[in-house]
């Protein structure tokens, strides 16, 4: 970026290049983009995303009905197992490591359900009563996203971008600036090789 610093320096200079010149005002839009535009690109993706998010968030709070299980037994079978499991994951997250169980509730209705789902060691027993979420048709759903939790996705979302934009944007100038050093470079080796051959001669000024 010290281009962009002796840009005013350059204006006037005898020993000015095309490429100097190019190259000082390439660092001064990089460094435009970098402190406006690439926040500007995050804020706006994380307001986007937690948008999205809070829609969701509402929309499974209204779909979604609390109510307490009763494990009627362990799952007996890998098929049960999976099948829980299978229920009570969310899209793309891991398999959870919890025990399956075949417990009751009572559906949103008033109509009782049995089934099989995952709850922790400690609610595993016969018995025992645990916490469950339903839809409204009475089955067996993960808990709504929490609205902090989606604050928080939402956060990472504009970070995420803010950093890949700032990314991007340092690449392309550095990318400009090393075609600008090889065109440099391919200038002086033109220039030597008109004079490279006369240098220090009498009589060639050199």
């Amino acid at each position: 970026m010290r281009a962009a610093t002796g840009l005013w320096r350059w204006r006037h200079n005898p020993l000015r290049r095309t490429t100097d010149l190019v190259e000082a005002w390439v660092a001064v839009m990089a460094a435009f983009l970098l402190f406006l535009a690439v926040p500007a690109a995050g804020w706006a993706a994380g307001v986007s995303a937690n948008t999205s998010l809070q829609h969701s968030v509402r929309l499974q709070q209204r779909e979604r009905v609390p109510t307490v299980a009763q494990v009627v037994r362990t799952a007996d079978t890998p098929a049960e197992a999976e099948s829980a499991a299978d229920r009570n994951a969310e899209p793309g997250a891991e398999e959870p490591l919890r025990p399956a169980v075949v417990a009751r509730w009572t559906a949103p209705d008033g109509s009782a359900r049995t089934g099989t789902v995952t709850t922790s060691r400690d609610h595993a027993h016969a018995g025992a009563v645990f916490p469950l979420w339903t839809d409204r048709t009475g089955r067996a759903v993960t808990p709504p996203m929490h609205p902090d939790t989606a604050r928080a996705h939402a956060l990472i979302a504009g970070l995420t971008v803010a950093l890949l934009s700032a990314f991007l944007v340092e690449s392309a100038r550095r990318l400009v600036v090393h075609r600008l050093m090889r065109r440099r470079y391919a200038r002086l080796d033109r220039a030597w090789a008109q004079v490279g051959p006369d240098w220090g001669r009498t009589g060639t000024g050199s």
